[in-house]
């Protein structure tokens, strides 16, 4: 599996910026991956730094994009026959259901950092209807910091782009619990607005 990775990632490098873009709009190889390659193809001089965060914001929100289309045209029972296609399972669904029907639209922004609902949750989005402008803002609002970040993780770890999970390791898991009180604040201040207006 590893063999087949690298040598997908290869063919995308030949591609250059479309090549990064072209990796996160699949989904095939997991985004981390793909821009910690991004990252050690900057430090070579094949691409460079801004070209490359472009290239990365843009295809992983268009990858979101696609989900978000599948659910607003497709809805829950189109998701379930072929969600396995795109390595969504009804668990991943029910889950992001769950955190989009209680925290609302900003989950967006929120569930890019955390496992297992980042990939999925821009389906529940699509199901409601949520305006595509706002998903679209939100989704790349989240994709500048988590290209950037995964782009410096790969140019650090140069040659070895290959451990860049466990590099990023203890980053991340700080990132998320930013993110996730950032999410929780957002909430509260939306029920509080709504509470207000009620009165």
């Amino acid at each position: 599996m590893k063999e087949l990775i690298y040598s997908l990632l290869e063919t995308l490098a030949d591609l250059g910026y479309y090549g990064i873009a072209l990796g996160l709009m699949i989904e095939i190889i997991p985004s981390e991956i793909v821009l910690g390659y991004g990252g050690y193809l900057i430090s070579l001089g094949r691409v460079d730094f801004t070209g490359a965060v472009i290239a990365g914001v843009v295809g992983g929100t268009l990858a979101q994009l696609f989900l978000y289309w599948m659910g607003y045209y497709g809805g829950r029972p189109f998701l379930e026959k072929f969600g396995k296609y795109l390595f969504i399972s009804g668990h991943h669904l029910d889950l992001s259901e769950k955190w989009f029907e209680k925290y609302g639209a900003g989950v967006i922004f929120t569930a890019r950092f955390i496992p297992v609902v980042r990939h999925a949750i821009s389906i529940p989005a699509g199901i409601g209807r949520m305006p595509l402008w706002r998903f679209t803002v939100y989704t790349v609002a989240a994709m500048i910091p988590w290209t950037i970040f995964f782009l410096y993780m790969g140019i650090q770890l140069g040659t070895n782009w290959t451990q860049i999970k466990e590099a990023a390791e203890p980053f991340v898991l700080p990132m998320i619990l930013i993110m996730t009180l950032a999410g929780i604040g957002y909430y509260l201040m939306k029920k509080n607005e709504a509470g207000e207006k009620r009165m």
